[in-house]
């Protein structure tokens, strides 16, 4: 193995990680050196209940192999609890460097099933989740100079039948890592996204005892997704602000681009007539450009004055 992508005397920090991919997270990263916090909640996929089960079985796992880690079951989705998995990480191990903002739920409805309550309860998991466990850990990373954090969203932002709630916090979770990698940039944090694909059980493919149904390929575990999260999570890591797609031995970068467009030239204000006969301009992606924040996109917008 490449030495940079040794994590020995890095300590991590994964939530939801007591299943699914948020284990395979953890259990990469003990092997490869670093010290561990296995935070879940063990609830239902649903957000409901609490079981310490799950966290110290995969805590277990990673000391049983030579590791260190912790188990740990606060809640991600209150500041208490986000305050708490930092300090477990802290009293343990003495820092704080990598966070994986991994823990979630999933309440499946579309309009009008999809209420208020469905909507706050997936945002409180997975916006608020990953807000409470980073602004714990922010300032250990700017007194150190360094942090890397993974947060997890979800190609279900471009759109699935009766998934309304979930993907708008996915979307959501991209917002926010996107300025919090213009604040992160002057202290050496790094912020990153995985979109990942694997079969899980919010996925309706994984039992609560990580049980594969037979026809899932083999590819489609979550063990597929974990190396991207580990060099994102690496000092290797250069980039930030992005996001990137794993699992089933793919690897691919996800990204928001903007047209070149239309550019009214003529003399007074545009008018409706001129949006549509210029319609098939607006749309065209030959040499779309990908902006790296709101000011550089804002430069280029505005580049015609």
């Amino acid at each position: 193995m490449d030495q940079q992508y040794n994590f020995d005397g890095r300590v991590a920090v994964v939530t939801g990680a007591g299943r699914g991919i948020g284990r395979a997270h953890a259990l990469l990263l003990g092997k490869l050196g670093a010290c561990v916090v296995v935070n879940d909640l063990g609830g239902t996929m649903e957000g409901v209940g609490a079981d310490a089960g799950p966290a110290h079985d995969v805590a277990s796992e990673i000391t049983a192999a030579g590791g260190r880690a912790i188990a740990n079951g606060n809640d991600v989705s209150t500041v208490d609890g986000g305050q708490a998995i930092i300090d477990a990480a802290v009293n343990e191990f003495g820092r704080i460097d990598i966070i994986v903002n991994n823990a979630g739920i999933v309440r499946w409805a579309g309009l009008p099933e999809c209420d208020a309550d469905n909507m706050n309860a997936n945002h409180a998991v997975h916006v608020m989740g990953s807000f409470n466990t980073t602004r714990a850990a922010w300032p250990h990373m700017v007194e150190q100079g360094y942090g890397r954090i993974v947060m997890t969203t979800s190609t279900g932002m471009f759109g699935l039948l009766d998934n309304l709630a979930y993907a708008t916090a996915k979307a959501a979770v991209v917002g926010m890592a996107r300025s919090l990698t213009v604040n992160g940039a002057p202290h050496g944090i790094k912020i990153n996204l995985i979109a990942p694909a694997a079969y899980t059980r919010m996925a309706g493919g994984m039992s609560d005892t990580g049980t594969m149904p037979a026809e899932v390929p083999q590819t489609m575990t979550p063990e597929f997704v974990a190396p991207m999260v580990a060099f994102l999570a690496s000092e290797a890591c250069t980039v930030s602000g992005e996001i990137y797609a794993a699992g089933a031995n793919h690897f691919t970068r996800i990204f928001t681009a903007e047209t070149p467009g239309y550019v009214h030239t003529s003399e007074g204000v545009p008018t409706i007539d001129d949006v549509g006969r210029n319609w098939s301009a607006i749309n065209d992606e030959t040499g779309y450009y990908v902006p790296r924040d709101l000011l550089d996109w804002s430069a280029h917008f505005m580049a015609h004055r």
